[in-house]
């Protein structure tokens, strides 16, 4: 009988975790784009899944989230940017590019996709500039506008 009873707990413990794991793991990024408009660059994040929470900073130089190494981007300073939940795992695009052609952004590279945590690290040149962060639906889109000076 205790073993029924602890197969059972273990059952229910395991199903209760699995809803959230199965939630992070649907949102996973399909495509990254980017893009020259009047006034600013824009860099796009493409989602199968709902809205992620996004946080956002500038930093001097980008760090891989694991090792808490540099990694090497183009760019006099950098907006960090957290998404989560997220991943790309099954992501088969650039992780990390410049930027040609752009007036503002220089470099985009992936810093961390870990734990349904995924982060992005956007080069910009120049510092202290204005950015904004916004959400389209239908598919879900996290959008970085970056603001000439």
């Amino acid at each position: 009988m205790k073993r029924i009873v602890v197969a059972l707990v273990a059952v229910g413990m395991a199903m209760s975790v699995v809803p959230a794991a199965s939630a992070a793991e649907g949102n996973e990024l399909t495509n990254i784009r980017t893009g020259r408009h009047d006034g600013f660059d824009r860099v796009v994040f493409d989602f199968n899944g709902p809205r992620p929470e996004v946080t956002a900073g500038r930093s001097s130089e980008p760090y891989h989230c694991g090792s808490g190494k540099p990694i090497s981007a183009n760019g006099d300073e950098f907006l960090d940017v957290t998404m989560q939940p997220a991943n790309a795992h099954n992501y088969a695009g650039p992780r990390s590019f410049d930027t040609p052609g752009l007036l503002n952004v220089r470099s985009v590279t992936n810093t961390c996709d870990f734990e349904a945590h995924l982060g992005f690290s956007i080069g910009y040149a120049g510092q202290g500039r204005a950015y904004d962060i916004s959400f389209l639906d239908n598919p879900t889109r996290v959008v970085v506008d970056v603001y000439s000076p």
